[in-house]
């Protein structure tokens, strides 16, 4: 194979597809100039002046690009299956993804895992998996699996195994938890990438964290933020998903110091089917990058280069020889718009139209088995009049909370005023009988109920509602169904989506699938829901004990600064 990768750099052979009189967008010196790419056998065999090819593309001055790196993502949030995520994906030009399937293993274990593996491994793309290190996320919450260290044992040499998943128990590793060290031994050991996860932790216990040998964090919320954890070794995967938007307040910041951005990347963590098909994913960060300033070129290479080197990607991510022909031709670099995209020198986007989904199997599906429940369950008599409850504060764009708190002799007016809303997590996986029952403020919803089982990262059933009633027909509409997201009004169902992988992922195309929450976000909004709240996605991160300020789990309302119950 390298001997003829030789020839046809030489110039002695022809290669497989020539793209002609392109302008090659080199990340490794930050310029742009005028070549052809001769491909062969998968990778670039040259860069600059070539004729001969088995087919020649003349790209009329377009732009050559590496193909794009998604540095974190989790592939079930889109709620749709990797086949039809990764189709999405490619179609804005990413041709890496770094993803972390800690949803479907908090739901069906080492199974989950294995089918993502497969399903995403099919594709036209470098698909790679971090292990999910906090299955479940934290002890304040009961998942449908438990994943120690033995268990990861078991899959870190599995194909498109790369590294840990993002070690969300911060206190675990700071104070020496022996199964998180266990975790971290093993990875440190094979000299794997460790992902972090680490929402304001600053100072002496950051340091203490990232000594423990964590590389990365996607949780900066702010400039100052990520510039401490620069400092202190990190690299800072710069996050532009649906619910969490934080790339603007941090380049903005790189950008007016002038801060080498050579341990910078892009993620998207979460991000919505429907939001990656208008605008693509890290295609759509280096817009914004561009937008704010930052030269192109620079803006591409924390899209490509930065991101292979933060995780030991070996000759991928520039335009050059030898390296993997994952390319992307762009018209010009405002708009973006693929012309082409290609994975080891194959058109990407037509080789995803011959590929079949992988039939997920019987373990993947029926997972909704909640203990028997009724409006009762979600009564106002579970309140006192005489004592200070908590309430979740939710902020517009952010998944981050505040807290507020409420007399329980005051519920029942605010309750009727909309001030507040009922909230309730229903453990579904083995039919405990755990809900733990809460307050909430800032979401808007008007005469009924929401319920979803995407709950982060245990995924529960989270049901919010302006009475018992409604919220006792939404959770038992979702057990019907297996799970997936639903509107009630009054008592009513108003509309259903059923998502039929784990409550998780629909196998549904993905055209189908966003046209049907495109309708139930927009009936629920209809029906009160404020703007700037996804009626969905927000509600599903009330649920994840490691974000601050209030979560609720199935075990109570949970303070995530203090890291302890609220009794």
């Amino acid at each position: 194979m390298m001997d003829r990768v030789r020839a046809v750099a030489l110039g002695n052979s022809p290669a497989d597809i020539l793209l002609k009189n392109g302008r090659v967008v080199d990340v490794l010196t930050e310029t742009i100039y005028e070549a052809d790419v001769a491909i062969a056998e998968g990778v670039i065999a040259g860069v600059g002046s070539y004729d001969k090819a088995e087919k020649i593309i003349d790209l009329k001055g377009a732009y050559v690009v590496p193909g794009l790196i998604n540095a974190h993502c989790h592939v079930e949030s889109s709620m749709a299956v990797p086949e039809h995520y990764c189709a999405e994906e490619l179609r804005w030009g990413v041709t890496t993804l770094i993803t972390d399937p800690h949803e479907i293993a908090n739901v069906a274990g080492a199974a989950g895992i294995h089918y993502m593996l497969e399903a995403g491994g099919q594709m036209p793309l470098n698909y790679y998996v971090n292990l999910p290190s906090c299955v479940p996320a934290t002890r304040f919450e009961h998942s449908g699996c438990v994943m120690d260290a033995r268990d990861m044992i078991k899959l870190v040499n599995e194909p498109g195994v790369l590294g840990m998943g993002e070690m969300m128990n911060v206190p675990g590793v700071i104070y020496n938890s022996a199964e998180v060290q266990k975790k971290l031994d093993l990875f440190l050991s094979l000299g794997r990438v460790i992902d972090g996860h680490a929402p304001c932790v600053r100072g002496k216990e950051l340091a203490a964290y990232v000594a423990s040998g964590i590389d990365t964090d996607h949780e900066s919320i702010s400039w100052d933020e990520a510039k401490e954890k620069l400092r202190n070794g990190l690299a800072v995967l710069v996050r532009e998903g649906s619910a969490s938007r934080n790339l603007t307040t941090i380049l903005r910041g790189v950008i007016e110091e002038g801060i080498d951005v050579s341990s910078l990347a892009f993620c998207t963590d979460d991000k919505h089917l429907a939001d990656i098909r208008r605008e693509g994913t890290i295609r759509h960060c280096v817009q914004m990058a561009i937008e704010l300033g930052m030269e192109p070129v620079r803006a591409i290479r924390l899209a490509t280069i930065n991101a292979a080197r933060i995780y030991g990607l070996h000759r991928v991510g520039a335009v050059a020889p030898g390296w993997q022909a994952d390319l992307v031709v762009f018209d010009d670099l405002q708009s973006l718009t693929p012309q082409a995209v290609f994975h080891k020198g194959v058109d990407a986007l037509k080789a995803c139209e011959k590929i079949t989904p992988v039939a997920p199997n019987a373990s993947l599906q029926g997972s909704v088995k909640p203990a028997a429940f009724d409006a009762e369950t979600f009564s106002l008599s579970h309140f006192a009049d005489d004592r200070e409850y908590p309430v979740i504060t939710m902020l517009p764009g952010e998944i981050f909370t505040e807290k507020s708190t409420i007399m329980g002799k005051d519920i029942a007016s605010a309750l009727e005023k909309g001030d507040v809303h009922l909230i309730a997590v229903l453990e579904r996986h083995h039919g405990t009988g755990n809900v733990g029952l809460g307050l909430l403020r800032g979401y808007g919803l008007k005469d009924g109920a929401v319920a979803t089982t995407v709950a982060h990262d245990s995924h529960n059933l989270i049901v919010i509602g302006t009475s018992p009633e409604a919220m006792n027909v939404a959770a038992k509409e979702l057990v019907r169904v297996q799970g997936g997201y639903t509107l009630v009004k009054g008592t009513e169902v108003v509309d259903t989506l059923p998502l039929n992988i784990c409550g998780l992922m629909s196998s549904a195309p993905a055209e189908e699938l966003i046209g049907s929450l495109d309708e139930i976000a927009a009936k629920a909004h209809a029906q009160g829901v404020l703007d700037g709240i996804d009626p969905f996605i927000s509600l599903s991160f009330m649920a994840l004990p490691v974000i601050p300020k209030l979560r609720i789990t199935d075990m109570g309302m949970f303070d995530t600064e203090k890291f302890e119950f609220i009794k």
